[in-house]
């Protein structure tokens, strides 16, 4: 057998050596920076749905059950939206309520068997989902009552209850 007379190589140890020295060297170092953020914060601007006030639908007193089809009855949900200096014209509307229990997407009201079906500028607007528009002019809003199929309804008045958003995009 013979002996290995040839030198270490320094490279490994040295540069364990040097990572270890240059560990010690910047625990010792510490900066410090004042830094500074700054920026604007807006506050959404003041919109009124109503003047504040609740909304009434007028389905009138002398609806028939019989004649409750989700075409007849249909009326328009009188309402309005003032905003002062919107910083964008671009806003959703959106009615939240509770859905119908045969239907989701109508409101559903103290009658189990009858809802508020909603349309917006002639389309289906299932409750719930926001419609987008340009402020000012503002969706047309229709409303008419359905019934469960094959339902038959009692007489006496009814009510559903909803909130109406409006939202800045």
């Amino acid at each position: 057998m013979t002996k290995d007379t040839s030198m270490p190589s320094p490279g490994l140890p040295a540069v364990l050596i040097g990572g270890c020295l240059l560990l010690a060297l910047s625990q010792g170092a510490q900066a410090d920076v004042n830094v500074t953020i700054s920026g604007v914060v807006q506050a959404p601007p003041a919109c009124e749905i109503n003047r504040g006030t609740t909304l009434t639908v007028p389905f009138g007193d002398a609806l028939l059950t019989t004649r409750i089809d989700g075409i007849n009855y249909q009326r328009g949900v009188p309402y309005e939206v003032s905003c002062s200096n919107p910083s964008s014209n671009a806003m959703t509307l959106e009615l939240k309520g509770t859905g119908a229990a045969f239907d989701a997407k109508s409101l559903a009201t103290n009658k189990a068997d009858l809802g508020v079906k909603l349309f917006v500028d002639g389309a289906d607007w299932p409750i719930n989902t926001a419609v987008k528009f340009t402020y000012p002019t503002l969706p047309d809003v229709q409303a008419v009552p359905v019934k469960r199929l094959g339902s038959t309804l009692t007489g006496g008045a009814f009510t559903a209850v909803a909130t109406l958003v409006v939202v800045l995009q």
